[in-house]
């Protein structure tokens, strides 16, 4: 489902908010960031723009700049709803604009070097936020032979991070925006393989965790992954009686955690053992209090 986002108070839409919250989360990977602008296609890797740019980048870790969202690391380009949305790129950029992005994309970036190559409103941003950036597009044109070798330059000065290391950390940062909390990164253990050219199924050590969704950018999990969810105490529904269909019912539940919404992962639990994991229909206060509806549909069940 597409995301309009044409208008300045798209700023405050409930879906752009809590992207932004999320980034607090994650962590660039390696010594420096190279903060690149939006493009209109998404995912921006199959634009124009950013195919040329990742000429360039695709070894460093790359921060997109782009509003309402504020920042988009690479590895997070195809999750929902970064991919979703709609919105004008001319580049040129409100204050609030250019405060709520600056305020996230510094936050985002840390300690880390940062060479950014932009210009126009995401040029402002940067200035705005970043006390020591380098930058790299002096003629305005990002995509042009002189800003792209000024680039080029600037990257050698740099440490590239091991492909290993980044690949992990990508799948780790998809985690954490997903379940909202840094102990995600136990669903992407060291040693873990990403199989599959569309859905990608995660492995470890020959036994599957869950699948990252190429519709969403979001993982489903296997009964694997719900232990590991409930190990990290984050998005449990608590039942007391043998699940006979793939559908937990409302009245059925006795507790749930108040943070679930609706299309979350949730893992099933009776007396601490993981019997099913699912995707919430309801919130996690719905379920515990409502006395009709399904409250999840079950995708693997304990039999």
């Amino acid at each position: 489902m597409k995301i309009p986002c044409i208008i300045e108070e798209s700023l405050h839409r409930p879906e752009a908010r809590r992207w932004r919250q999320r980034m607090s989360l994650l962590e660039p990977v390696g010594d420096v960031v190279v903060v690149l602008p939006c493009s209109m296609k998404k995912p921006y890797s199959i634009s124009k723009s950013h195919t040329i740019f990742m000429r360039a980048t695709k070894k460093v870790q790359e921060a997109i700049l782009t509003s309402p969202f504020g920042v988009c690391p690479r590895e997070m380009e195809r999750t929902y709803p970064i991919q979703s949305y709609d919105t004008s790129t001319t580049g040129d950029w409100s204050r609030e604009e250019i405060d709520v992005t600056g305020e996230c994309l510094r936050d985002y970036v840390g300690g880390k070097e940062v060479i950014a190559h932009v210009s126009g409103g995401y040029r402002e941003v940067c200035e705005a936020y970043l006390d020591d950036a380098v930058y790299t597009c002096e003629d305005g044109r990002p995509t042009s032979w002189e800003s792209m070798d000024n680039l080029k330059q600037e990257l050698k000065k740099h440490p590239k991070p091991r492909a290993n290391e980044k690949r992990l950390h990508g799948l780790r940062s998809i985690a954490r925006y997903q379940f909202n909390t840094l102990d995600a990164d136990a669903l992407i253990p060291d040693g873990s393989k990403a199989v599959g050219r569309f859905n990608q199924n995660i492995i470890h050590e020959k036994e599957q965790i869950a699948t990252l969704l190429f519709e969403t950018g979001f993982y489903s999990l296997s009964m694997k992954g719900g232990e590991i969810l409930r190990d990290m105490g984050k998005k449990w529904v608590k039942i007391d009686f043998d699940l006979k269909t793939n559908t937990v019912f409302a009245p059925g539940v006795l507790d749930a955690d108040p943070d679930i919404v609706p299309k979350d992962e949730v893992v099933i639990l009776r007396n601490d053992e993981v019997v099913g994991v699912g995707k919430a229909v309801l919130t996690g206060k719905e379920m515990k209090n409502a006395s009709i509806g399904i409250a999840v549909k079950l995708r693997h069940r304990k039999k």
